[in-house]
């Protein structure tokens, strides 16, 4: 269960350590991508099963990686990307939070959807893809 800032701080420094049993902060981000992916489709089947506390407790799991990932931003670094990516997390928490609210998949679809684009796109550049 989301336990509030603290555990977004421990997911923070997880990931600018190269938490998660070592891998890179690259590959902790994807984890946390994927976490974040399987419990929002968790969500949504919990919601269609008429799951109610289940489907909290996912949507709930699924917002404290969102804010894990939005923690982790370097925005020193990352600029306009880490802005945007900023902006797209904080909407991303709201759909969810919407979804939690209203019982509702629909919003569940958006943020699956956005997610799941981050995900592509940091897939794509791979640590080992950037370098020749």
């Amino acid at each position: 269960m989301y336990t509030g800032p603290q555990s977004g701080v421990s997911a923070y420094r997880d990931v600018r350590a190269g938490g998660a049993h070592g891998a890179s902060p690259h590959g902790v981000v994807l984890m946390m991508l994927d976490g974040a992916l399987m419990r929002v489709a968790a969500a949504r089947g919990q919601i269609e099963r008429g799951e109610v506390a289940a489907k909290a407790e996912s949507l709930s799991r699924a917002l404290a990686i969102v804010e894990a990932l939005r923690l982790a931003l370097d925005h020193e670094r990352g600029g306009e990307i880490a802005h945007n990516l900023e902006n797209l997390y904080d909407y991303v928490s709201l759909r969810i939070t919407q979804a939690n609210l209203r019982t509702s998949v629909q919003p569940l679809e958006e943020a699956a959807s956005l997610l799941n684009e981050v995900r592509l796109a940091w897939a794509a550049i791979a640590p080992d893809a950037a370098r020749p």
